[in-house]
């Protein structure tokens, strides 16, 4: 039996995906949860083979707990499931140590085929994905200018940005011209949409 650790937010898509799981008969849903921050220790209660995460849920994402299990539980093999086929994210998927990312709008078989394969040692990536990951390259912002323009993406004025950010207005003008540039993007929020379509956000 491969046992298996879910972790996704959403309640009805997680027990969905632990129903049409144990289906298989080689595959066993040891442990589900909700958080982000809480896949490391059901992963060190319940022994996993192979973690399958979701990219975006509460108490820290999907790629940071992925990475977070190659250190401290290197054995699990990391599969990411998401919704979101964006180079960007494939590309962080796999520096976080992932295995496998496979999209949610995937076949049930193909979803227990990636675990299997992952299993055996190999890395499940969609081809297509896989490609436009390596055209895209890596993203040009620096570890700052994505912070900021993280924070740019409620449309929040500057002042209050900067504040939580605990940074001048001027800089976090500074860092906001410049992601902007780098990404050929006329205002913040097309800046934003640009990163967040890439999946550098």
């Amino acid at each position: 039996m491969i046992r298996v650790l879910l972790a996704e937010d959403q309640a009805m898509v997680r027990e969905a995906l632990a129903a049409l799981l144990t289906l298989e008969g080689d595959l066993e849903v040891v442990a589900q949860v909700s958080r982000g921050d809480e896949v490391l220790p059901a992963a060190h209660a319940s022994a996993p083979d192979v973690a399958l995460l979701d990219i975006e849920m509460p108490g820290g994402d999907g790629l940071a707990a992925a990475a977070r299990l190659a250190d401290e539980r290197p054995a699990v093999r990391t599969v990411i499931l998401t919704t979101f086929g964006r180079p960007g994210y494939l590309r962080r998927a796999m520096e976080s140590g992932a295995m496998g990312f496979v999209l949610k709008d995937a076949p049930a078989s193909e979803l227990a085929s990636a675990i299997r394969r992952v299993m055996a040692g190999e890395r499940v990536l969609d081809p297509a994905l896989a490609a436009a990951a390596l055209a895209d390259g890596e993203s040009p912002l620096t570890p700052r200018e994505t912070e900021v323009l993280g924070a740019a993406r409620g449309g929040e004025p500057v002042a209050d940005m900067a504040g939580r950010l605990q940074l001048s207005a001027g800089t976090v003008r500074n860092y906001l011209s410049s992601a902007m540039q780098k990404l050929g993007a006329h205002s913040r929020a097309e800046a934003v949409k640009v990163a967040e379509d890439k999946g550098w956000l």
